[in-house]
């Protein structure tokens, strides 16, 4: 193992280990820049759940999101035992599975006790088939089809209802397949707290003009209906101030605003079993990044949930947090293959690599920044400034900017960091590139949980009428 004291004075990619290399008790995934099994070898590469990254490219292909399992797992853990810790009465976790739905993903978070939170019958139907019980799924969006609605009520998860239309269509469904169904369906209700918080414009979902949820001033004319229907169970409500917060003020703010709403439910007669203070945590993608650790995060919102409830007398709910990103983001890198280089003088120096917006779309989306290493001579130090660029015939296709890295050359394997939420969910076939595949590791073992696509997956849907004659000049 290579010593690590003298070389990052060099700023080379070792700074960016953990910072407990030998002991990982400590760690909060979510303040690492790489996941928590990250060492340097006797080959200057970086591994990762004690395999040679280089390695598996080689053996994989590139590009290749590599999972490490200790990392996820770690995340997984730590909310659930500060939850216990610090919140005196019951609580559950909900893997916010939008950030990557899969079915090794979801098991590996149900077999650490948490729930699933999902958004579509899609991840609906991954998370009962990686196994999860149906009782611990919770199902959100401002617009289920009806389609959604019914499977949701046939499987007995919980329903988040977002608007009156979906309320009403509960309740019609409901009362039209009162036979079929054993019980009332579950349900709690999403409203927009009025709380702003400082991240990107497109991921703040808690201030007053949102697409999600009732608006405050609905709740009582909400709770009146609920009231009056006996084919729903109504067990609470839930809120979500946004993603990516290194703040806490915002999520103090919340729990006083959620108690609040509680209190207008019961004056309709309506037992709030539940509060769902939604996810939100950031993660570190860059050095400057600071957010505060997953047990202080889990402190403060449990702390404030009491004592909100103390200040009004009211006995504590059950306590809800659904975490996506601050869960799966530090545990996966993206490992690329360089291809050319491309010079312009006094301008710029571009490296491409063999993949891009296509695997991860949140730069050109979100304008998001990612570190990076070149993990076959992780020690060298980093030399020139580059902007790694991807494959894409778009202009717009650019990685990362302004990348310190040392000299490359074509070949060599380099690794983007923290891209285990909402880059394989957000993945596409743009300028029909397959998507890649994805390994768990851990333990020196290497597991496949996502098939590379191929040429012929491209083409599975596609159907070419037979009309259409195709010239053979």
């Amino acid at each position: 193992m290579v010593s690590t004291k003298s070389v990052i004075a060099t700023k080379s990619g070792l700074q960016y280990l953990p910072k407990s290399m030998d002991d990982h008790i400590d760690s909060s995934p979510n303040q690492e820049l790489l996941p928590l099994t990250a060492k340097v070898n006797s080959l200057d590469h970086l591994e990762l759940g004690g395999l040679d990254v280089p390695a598996l490219v080689e053996k994989f292909g590139s590009p290749l999101y590599i999972l490490d399992e200790y990392t996820l797992r770690t995340a997984s853990r730590q909310y659930r035992d500060a939850l216990k810790k610090y919140y005196p009465g019951e609580s559950l976790v909900l893997y916010a599975s939008k950030a990557w739905s899969c079915l090794a993903v979801c098991a590996i978070c149900g077999s650490e006790g948490l729930g699933i939170d999902v958004v579509s019958g899609g991840e609906l139907y991954t998370a009962i088939r990686a196994g999860i019980n149906p009782t611990k799924i919770y199902f959100h969006g401002n617009n289920k089809s009806t389609a959604e609605l019914i499977f949701a009520m046939a499987m007995g998860c919980v329903i988040v209802v977002d608007n009156w239309l979906e309320l009403k269509t509960l309740v019609a469904l409901q009362t039209e397949k009162t036979e079929e169904l054993q019980n009332p369906t579950k349900i709690m209700v999403r409203f927009t707290p009025g709380i702003e918080c400082h991240t990107h414009e497109y991921i703040r979902t808690g201030h007053l003009d949102s697409k999600f949820g009732f608006d405050q001033n609905q709740l009582n004319d909400v709770f009146t209906f609920i009231n009056q229907q006996q084919v729903l169970s109504f067990v609470g409500i839930h809120a979500h101030i946004g993603s990516q917060i290194f703040e806490v003020q915002p999520h103090q703010d919340l729990a006083d605003v959620m108690v609040d709403a509680m209190s207008t439910a019961m004056a309709h007669n309506l037992s709030i079993q539940e509060i769902n203070l939604g996810g939100g945590l950031g993660i570190r993608y860059t050095e400057t990044d600071d957010p505060p650790s997953i047990e202080n995060w889990v402190e403060m919102v449990s702390k404030a949930m009491v004592n909100a409830c103390q200040a009004r007398q009211l006995p504590l709910p059950k306590l809800l947090c659904e975490p996506g990103r601050s869960i799966v983001g530090p545990a996966c890198v993206t490992a690329y293959t360089i291809g050319s280089k491309k010079q312009i003088p006094e301008i710029r120096t571009y490296i491409s690599v063999d993949g891009g917006m296509s695997d991860n779309p949140r730069p050109i989306t979100y304008q998001s920044i990612y570190g990076v290493v070149v993990a076959n001579r992780l020690s060298q130090p980093t030399t020139e400034t580059v902007t790694i660029a991807g494959k894409h015939c778009e202009s717009g296709d650019i990685l990362i900017k302004n990348a310190m890295l040392p000299e490359t050359q074509a070949g060599d394997c380099l690794v983007v960091m923290a891209t285990g939420a909402y880059n394989y969910s957000m993945a596409s076939n743009y300028n029909r590139l397959p998507r890649p595949a994805a390994v768990l590791v851990g333990n020196q073992e290497v597991n496949i949980i996502l098939q590379r696509e191929t040429y012929q997956d491209l083409l599975r849907k596609d159907i070419l009428p037979e009309r259409i004659e195709i010239s053979k000049n």
